[in-house]
């Protein structure tokens, strides 16, 4: 078997502008494929406060509901936990951040209390940022660090529905929106022309009829000085395109500015199965060429040759459907020239199984039915009720079953720490959306030794495609051992690896997988072992073994 080199770090230099420092960007050996990334979700208000300055904005003042309204989290504290390290150590590749965009001024009130938008879902100018979250400036530093440390943005993109109409806050024109159907879910019709819940206005995304802009827009561009500007970018865009001067079109046009402008790397799509199909295929198409269009501006920022990343949110998709989903009187395939990948309602389910069970089906699906695609895996999300461990009682389970299962992982903010999601006098999601818990991180040993579990997987991950993205197959059942291999072009990546063994000394027979005299390491005890006679002899404390070729 041909030696791997498994890390290799070529360092180039890039001038960070804003702050007059250079920037070490690190290009690894290592192929980055989104079908095994190690993914961060978290919500931009709830992860960690680098700036109180921008805490209240808008008037934001009036008393929420519990975890209803901005805590404090913003751009900036997450620049400040990848500069820190904190990514890095996790293992983790990419970051998805909830939509930043500026977001309805008041609050509303439907008997829980009053609510902000500090999730970030009810838009109301998708052209700037919400100065909760942050400046322009402040997402410019986002992507270059984490481009520095090797790490991929991912957006939150709205295209479906603007936010509620409040007090200080105007409806978009009827020509933009509609406001008097609620969707009542029975068919495709029933879930996609219509209100997703009252008051929460839902674009024409049929249109094709040319509308004029909101006139408050008008009025805030004007005031802030950028009218001419972004009606010249408009022009631009519609006489490049040829689109008409539809709805969806300006939203897509103002999403795929923050591709052009900052290089992100990706988009998660919201609220999929709501908007006609279509949609997302003229989506995907402007994606494309935004990102293409910022690799030829910005050739020394380019970090790899992969395309542009677009996840959807079809709520309650499985992985067991492969590319379908079924309204009922519909079928549709939000693969075809739109979506990589779904995120799967379904995991939460398998992770119930054995391993085995849920690795072989996993591998299975994705070698053939999703050959080509992807699928977004999780346990834990941000609008989920029904976790996979709501008490956090089996959370080292649950962390080896997502980072181990092929496929892209989703770890949620709180996952490697065990984050409570049950916080008494909270209503619906709002339970789920506590703010990180860096106390427990720092003082509560328990969680220490959870998020140090957490980091040795994630950076086996991160270092090895062939856990995410790789072909499985078990080696033995008792003990139970099985190997992930990937290839891609002249790249070849093999890892063994074993759970639920026993504690002390392991002895493993990976003879069709190692040579003899091999020297491989084991990245969870951190112990380097020649194969001998066909099997490697292990002697720790733990029940896992992560074996790679030194």
């Amino acid at each position: 078997m041909k030696r791997l080199i498994i890390v290799l770090t070529l360092l180039t230099l890039i001038s960070c502008v804003q702050h007059k420092e250079v920037v070490k960007v690190e290009k690894s050996a290592v192929p980055f494929v989104w079908e095994g990334a190690n993914l961060y979700f978290l919500l931009t208000d709830r992860f960690n406060n680098g700036a109180a300055s921008n805490d209240i904005n808008f008037n934001r003042t009036e008393e929420a509901g519990k975890l209803r309204g901005f805590e404090g989290g913003d751009i900036k504290g997450i620049t400040q936990k990848i500069q820190a390290g904190y990514f890095t150590d996790l293992g983790i590749n990419a970051i998805w951040l909830t939509p930043i965009v500026e977001q309805i001024h008041g609050a509303t009130d439907e008997g829980t209390g009053l609510s902000y938008a500090f999730h970030g879902y009810w838009a109301r100018d998708w052209t700037a940022l919400d100065p909760n979250f942050g400046t322009k400036e402040d997402l410019k530093q986002l992507v270059e660090v984490a481009h520095s440390k090797g790490i991929r943005i991912v957006l939150d993109g709205v295209i479906n529905h603007t936010g509620p109409v409040t007090n200080e806050d105007a409806v978009y024109p009827e020509d933009w929106v509609r406001t008097d159907n609620q969707c009542t879910y029975k068919d495709y019709e029933s879930t996609v022309s219509c209100t997703l819940v009252k008051n929460l206005p839902d674009i024409r995304t049929e249109s094709n009829e040319a509308v004029e802009l909101p006139q408050y827009l008008i009025e805030k561009w004007k005031t802030e000085g950028r009218y001419d500007q972004e009606i010249a970018e408009l022009e631009a865009f519609f006489k490049r395109t040829g689109y008409p001067k539809a709805p969806r079109f300006y939203i897509i046009k103002w999403l795929t500015d923050y591709i052009t402008e900052f290089g992100i790397d990706g988009y998660r799509a919201d609220t999929v199965k709501h908007t006609e199909e279509y949609v997302w295929q003229e989506f995907r198409k402007e994606c494309d060429f935004a990102f293409s269009e910022w690799k030829k501006n910005n050739p020394e920022k380019v970090l790899d040759d992969n395309p542009f990343y677009l996840v959807g949110e079809v709520y309650n998709y499985n992985i067991s459907n492969g590319t379908v989903f079924d309204f009922g009187d519909k079928k549709v395939n939000y693969f075809d020239d739109s979506f990589h990948s779904l995120i799967n309602f379904e995991f939460k389910y398998d992770a119930q199984k054995d391993y085995e069970s849920i690795f072989s089906k996993y591998s299975n699906i994705l070698h053939n039915e999703l050959k080509g695609f992807g699928t977004l895996n999780y346990l834990t999300s941000h609008d989920d009720g029904s976790p996979f461990d709501a008490q956090r009682i089996k959370s080292f389970e649950a962390i080896t079953k997502l980072l181990l299962s092929p496929g892209t992982s989703q770890m949620y903010y709180g996952d490697e720490s065990a984050r409570p999601l049950i916080i008494e006098g909270t209503v619906g999601d709002a339970t789920l959306r506590s703010f990180m818990n860096w106390n427990d991180i720092k003082n509560n040993q328990n969680t220490k030794e959870l998020l140090k579990h957490a980091q040795k997987l994630g950076q086996f991950r991160a270092n090895h495609p062939a856990v995410g993205a790789g072909t499985h197959q078990m080696i033995t059942k008792s003990p139970y051992l099985f190997y992930r291999s990937f290839y891609k072009e002249e790249y070849q990546d093999l890892v063994v690896v074993g759970l639920e063994l026993p504690l002390g000394v392991k002895i493993l027979d990976v003879s069709k997988i190692f040579k003899e005299d091999d020297l491989v390491h084991d990245a969870y005890s951190n112990q380097d072992i020649y194969v001998k006679n066909g099997k490697v002899t292990i002697d720790s404390d733990y029940e896992i073994v992560l074996l790679e070729i030194k």
